[in-house]
């Protein structure tokens, strides 16, 4: 959950000044509520696909994934997701800016933070509105 306390505090009062998109008032919106969103991270590998209320992750252990519930916040400057796998506290923040596996020669439009527990994991992240740029199969 401490993801989403910069995402909140972005969100909350009127004083704008030295704030991260401080000019800002509205929240997010390069990632739609219906929109479904695809990340994956490396070292080690995990993805998966949020969209609505529900998110499948996985790793090279379960490639299938395992479907959670999740809650929906937009702040300033990205959304994020929280919910809990394995009883475990699971936030999964997206922000816009480039990123980059080093691995496939892709680009991502989106920057993917993953809070897994005590274990906090960096990815990257598409829509179908906003793909990758890059091979289709590296």
């Amino acid at each position: 959950m401490a993801l989403l306390l910069p995402l909140a505090l972005a969100g909350c009062g009127s004083e704008t000044q030295g704030v991260p998109g401080g000019e800002e008032r509205h929240p997010y919106a390069g990632i739609g509520a219906g929109e479904r969103l695809r990340f994956a991270g490396t070292e080690p590998y995990w993805s998966g696909e949020v969209a609505g209320s529900s998110l499948t992750y996985g790793t090279s252990q379960n490639r299938r994934g395992t479907a959670i519930p999740v809650e929906r916040f937009a702040g300033r400057n990205g959304v994020s997701w929280a919910g809990t796998l394995e009883g475990a506290p699971f936030v999964l923040a997206a922000a816009e800016a480039p990123c980059s596996d080093g691995m496939s020669g892709r680009t991502y439009p989106f920057t993917i933070t993953l809070q897994l527990g005590a274990a906090t994991r960096g990815g990257c992240g598409w829509t179908d509105a906003r793909p990758f740029a890059g091979p289709a199969a590296p």
